[in-house]
């Protein structure tokens, strides 16, 4: 399994990065999952929109799904458009992105299928376990697994006992820490910290941690360090064009 960053900046893109965005691939199956700001121009670095797969998306918010508008347009407004797009999102999570063309423009070149936090999906090889997880909006977390190799991922989510369960042993958590330390009481219960994910990767008993999610101006070594001190494994932050291998 190898999973490639497309960006990692939460809530806004920071000055030449990206939303948050990441490639699964496996077995030569390309998984999208999330395709916020900015985006889309450091996939097709890597890949044509043709080559893609499927899409999966943790939640509505738009710094998790806006650059899903982009791609579409790029698969349909061609010659030779492929077949359409399965991508996988909550009830209602895409209705705002997916109603930014005319009406129509787009239908033929995605397929949805939603689905309720709590599912099990099979994604090409992947197979996928998805839990509610806390946020502002519904949002799913996902357990990837595929031959012996498991990755986890938050999306946005407060700390709470279901990303400890969704992580369990995993491989890799990819783990939302949009603060390094204090949460803001107003978003407490909402979104996480870095040493909050640190005490929950250790809790679930993960091979390595990545942190994403994190603020533009935010210091990755701060919150390495802030994850470390609940956490002895390796701790990385989700910076565009990062790849990792679980071999």
């Amino acid at each position: 399994m190898r999973l490639t960053v497309l960006g990692g900046s939460g809530v806004w893109p920071a000055p030449g990065q990206s939303c948050s965005g990441f490639l699964v691939e496996q077995d030569g199956f390309r998984l999208l999952v999330d395709l916020g700001y900015a985006t889309l121009p450091r996939l097709l670095q890597r890949v044509t929109a043709d080559g893609v797969d499927a899409v999966f998306i943790s939640h509505g918010h738009p710094d998790h799904c806006a650059d899903l508008n982009p791609l579409l347009r790029a698969r349909t407004l061609r010659d030779d458009p492929p077949p359409p797009l399965p991508v996988y999102a909550l009830p209602g999570a895409l209705d705002a992105v997916l109603a930014l063309d005319r009406p129509g423009m787009l239908d033929a070149a995605y397929v949805l299928h939603g689905f309720t936090a709590g599912d099990r999906l099979d994604i090409g090889p992947f197979r996928a376990q998805t839990r509610p997880l806390p946020h502002f909006v519904p949002n799913a977390g996902v357990r990837l697994a595929a031959g012996d190799r498991v990755l986890a991922y938050t999306g946005d989510s407060g700390p709470c006992p279901d990303v400890v369960e969704l992580a369990r042993d995993a491989d890799l958590l990819l783990a939302e820490a949009t603060y390094l330390d204090q949460v803001p009481a107003d978003s407490r219960g909402h979104q996480s910290s870095a040493r909050e994910a640190g005490r929950q990767a250790a809790e679930a008993g993960v091979g390595q941690l990545l942190l994403t999610h994190l603020r533009p101006g935010a210091d990755p070594a701060a919150a390495r360090a802030a994850a470390r001190d609940g956490y002895a494994g390796q701790v990385g932050v989700a910076a565009a064009d990062l790849v990792l291998d679980l071999p």
